[in-house]
């Protein structure tokens, strides 16, 4: 089984590590590439190219001038004890066991603007880069074109043939996989609320789920849709019905 998520804006560098375990990204080279773009951006041209306020785009003017490499466990953390939004509140890494931390390892990767696919441990330095961002680097004349065939290739080479894939990523994220040239299918789960008499994607509660789910799959052996589909955390169940009509793979409460 193999995992996809997205990144979280909110970082936290200042929590306890639950473990001194860690690894080292993938494309390493690749986010120096991109940081080299970055670093000849001024607070100016990052507020107007990622659309964030005056004190954001200093805090990540400075962010991006202090990256440096080699990464080590003094100037670097793992991901997963480091990105803190919604989906991670939903995934609680902190209280996940040894073994599950293992099984994160192996099953869990973490898609990044900056860094394209993160293990759990893999240690990162703060930032914020969203993959939609239009960011030219190189030959390529945004982030989606950048990563798009690294991506992929390095998924395809984790992948064994009809391993469950479970897309627990936004759409942002997950448009940087090259769905055409996977050698599995990916599934993407819905996550739906009853509100206002009818069942609806609420962003706040969706982005929980997501986290809710991948912690289901680490905490139990899945396998198969239909190992999937008995996912229960935070009160939500597999709908038949709306699965029907939506021809998705569809969870309410």
């Amino acid at each position: 089984m193999k995992i996809i998520i997205s990144p979280a804006k909110s970082l936290n560098f200042q929590k306890s590590l639950p473990t001194l375990d860690f690894s080292l990204p993938s494309f390493l080279n690749e986010s120096k590439s991109i940081n080299d773009v970055l670093k000849t951006k001024t607070p100016k041209h990052l507020k107007e190219l990622m659309k964030i306020s005056d004190k954001i785009a200093e805090l990540n003017w400075n962010r991006n001038i202090n990256f440096n490499t080699p990464f080590n466990s003094n100037n670097a953390r793992p991901a997963i004890f480091t990105f803190d939004g919604d989906v991670y509140s939903g995934i609680d890494a902190f209280t996940l066991s040894d073994n599950k931390i293992k099984k994160a390892q192996s099953s869990l990767r973490i898609l990044s603007g900056l860094y394209g696919l993160l293990k759990p441990l893999d240690l990162m330095q703060a930032y914020r880069l969203e993959m939609g961002t239009k960011l030219p680097i190189g030959n390529s004349k945004n982030l989606y074109e950048f990563w798009k065939e690294k991506i992929t290739y390095s998924l395809n080479s984790e992948l064994d043939s009809n391993e469950l894939f479970v897309n627990l990523a936004s759409n942002e994220y997950s448009s940087a996989i090259d769905i055409g040239l996977l050698k599995v299918d990916m599934i993407s789960p819905v996550f739906k609320d009853f509100k206002n008499g009818k069942f609806k994607i609420i962003s706040f509660y969706a982005k929980k789920a997501r986290g809710m789910m991948t912690r289901f799959l680490l905490d139990n052996d899945i396998e198969s849709i239909n190992d999937l589909k008995q996912f229960d955390y935070g009160g939500y169940s597999y709908s038949s019905m709306e699965s029907e009509v939506s021809n998705e793979l569809v969870f309410t409460r």
